[in-house]
C-alpha cells in the first residue's frame, strides 16, 4: 500500500511522543544537583506540548546548565561563555518556524553575558530563557559568581565575598520592553513546571530565574527555605497561576499578584524575607521585535536570493 507524502507527514504528527524521544544520555551533574529537575520538567513541557525533536532548539553557553543541549533529543548548539543569546536571536531571525529554548547560569548570563541579556530583554524576540541560578561557579570549581550572597568564600573570595548579591529579578524589572520575569525553585517540582510552561506559551522573551541547588559547593544555601516553607511565597492570580490544593496545604504563605503591576512585581522581586515564586511580570501587549521588523518570514536559499539580487539591483548602471 503506497502512502502520499502528505499523507505520510500527517502520520508523522500524529505520532505521540514520550519522554524517551526527549532524552539523550545520562546527565553527568552531581547527584542532587537542581539541573536535574529543571531537566525533568523541561522534558515533560516538550512531551506535553507535543513539540516536535527536529523543530526544538536549545542553546547554551559555558557552566554546568549549559551542559542542557546534549541531554535533549533535539537540535542544539552549546556556544561559548556568555554568548548563548545572542546565538538564540541569530536562529530565531533565520529560522522562525523553530521552537528556542536558552539555558543559561548565573556566571553566564550575569556576568560575561550580561550585555547581551539586558539588550535581549529590550529586544523581546520570542525566546524562552532558563537562568540557571546556583549563585556559584561550578564548572570551574567553586568562585565567587555575581550572585553569590555576601560573605560566600570560595576559591576567589577565600575570605568571603565582600559584594552584595546581583539580584537578576530588579535587573530584568528594569529593562525597557521586558515582557515575561518568572521565578521558580528546583525543589517545588509542580511550581517549576508550571512556571516553565507558562514562559514557554507566552509570546516574547520569557525569563526565568531558577534558585537550585548546588551540592557540591554550596551544599547548605537553600537548606533553610527546604525545611521551612513558609520562606518561599507563592504567587498567584486569576490572569496567572494557580495554586493546587496539594501545594496550598505545604506552602501556606501565598500572595495574590497581579502580573501586570510592575511597580508591585518590583517591590516582591526586592524582598529579602521571603523567595518570591511565580509569574512576577507578564505583558502581552509588548512587541516582538521580529514582529516589528517583518522578519518572521522563513530564510530560505530563494529568498536570499531575492535579497541580494534587491539589492545589487541598487548598484546596477
Amino acid at each position: 500500500m503506497k502512502f502520499s507524502a502528505t499523507e505520510y507527514l500527517l502520520d508523522l504528527y500524529d505520532e505521540k511522543l514520550e519522554l524517551e524521544d526527549y532524552q539523550s544520555g545520562v546527565p553527568r551533574w552531581c547527584t542532587g544537583c537542581g539541573d536535574n529537575a529543571i531537566l525533568a520538567a523541561i522534558q515533560r513541557l516538550c512531551r506535553d506540548e507535543g513539540l516536535r525533536p527536529e523543530k526544538t532548539v536549545f542553546v547554551s553557553g559555558i557552566g554546568c546548565s549549559s551542559r542542557f543541549p546534549h541531554y535533549m533529543k533535539t537540535y542544539g548548539f552549546h556556544g561559548i561563555h556568555g554568548r548563548a543569546l545572542p546565538v538564540a536571536e541569530g536562529i530565531r531571525l533565520a529560522r522562525p518556524d523553530l521552537t528556542i529554548f536558552v539555558n543559561t547560569g548565573d556566571g553566564d548570563c550575569c556576568s560575561i553575558g550580561a550585555a547581551h541579556w539586558i539588550h535581549a530583554i529590550r529586544y523581546n524576540m520570542n525566546l524562552t530563557v532558563f537562568l540557571h541560578d546556583n549563585q556559584i561557579y561550578g564548572l570551574t570549581k567553586k568562585q565567587a559568581s555575581p550572585t553569590s550572597p555576601l560573605g560566600t568564600k570560595s576559591n576567589t573570595t577565600p575570605r568571603g565575598s565582600y559584594l552584595n548579591a546581583l539580584n537578576p529579578l530588579t535587573i530584568a524589572l528594569g529593562v525597557a520592553n521586558a515582557s515575561f520575569i518568572a521565578q521558580a525553585v528546583d525543589w517545588i517540582p509542580e511550581s517549576l513546571f508550571e512556571i516553565v510552561k507558562a514562559a514557554h506559551h507566552h509570546k516574547g522573551f520569557s525569563f526565568v530565574r531558577i534558585l537550585q541547588r548546588c551540592p557540591e559547593w554550596l551544599p547548605k544555601l537553600h537548606e533553610a527555605e527546604m525545611q521551612q516553607p513558609e520562606s518561599v511565597q507563592l504567587l498567584h492570580h486569576e490572569n496567572a497561576l494557580q495554586i493546587s490544593p496539594g501545594l496550598a496545604k505545604v506552602y501556606r504563605n501565598q500572595l495574590e499578584h497581579d502580573p501586570l503591576d510592575i511597580h508591585r512585581a518590583r517591590e516582591i522581586a526586592s524582598s529579602t524575607d521571603v523567595v518570591p515564586v511565580g509569574i512576577l511580570y507578564q505583558n502581552r501587549d509588548v512587541p516582538c521585535y521580529e514582529d516589528t521588523r517583518q522578519l518572521n518570514l522563513l530564510r530560505t536559499n530563494e529568498t536570499i536570493r531575492q535579497g541580494l539580487e534587491y539589492e545589487f539591483d541598487k548598484y546596477t548602471v
